[in-house]
């Protein structure tokens, strides 16, 4: 499985962007997908996450009612729409595939996860 995460870049505060990320292989809507962050210096933290169903999502705290994740089984592709950005939103955005088959528990943990994305840097300026 290979994902490609793309649609980061350059914007200045309360802009928006889009993300996608287009998996390969097969099987794609049997797993859940998510997006995480890492920001400079940081760790890597939990952004956003959408059940293999498609019918549960879970974000972070720091992201609720801003971003909206949503996934398109037909084109493999999982997205990220993220709006109202603030400059602490600066992040390299990676995908990521679940690990278990129809998993929905736990979506938020990273050892759900078995592929990663190298992934997108989205900037946000004030």
């Amino acid at each position: 499985v290979q994902l490609q995460a793309s649609g980061g870049g350059l914007v200045q505060a309360g802009g928006s962007l889009r993300l996608s990320c287009a998996a390969s292989g097969r099987d794609f809507e049997d797993y859940g997908m998510a997006w995480f962050r890492q920001a400079p210096g940081k760790e890597r933290e939990f952004v956003s996450a959408i059940s293999w169903g498609g019918d549960l999502t879970a974000y972070a705290d720091s992201v609720q009612g801003r971003f909206t994740i949503s996934r398109d089984n037909a084109k493999n592709t999982v997205y990220l729409e993220m709006n109202s950005l603030k400059p602490e939103d600066t992040a390299v955005y990676s995908c990521a595939r679940g690990r278990y088959f129809r998993n929905s528990f736990y979506l938020w943990e990273p050892n759900q996860y078995a592929n990663w994305g190298q992934g997108t840097l989205v900037t946000v300026s004030s």
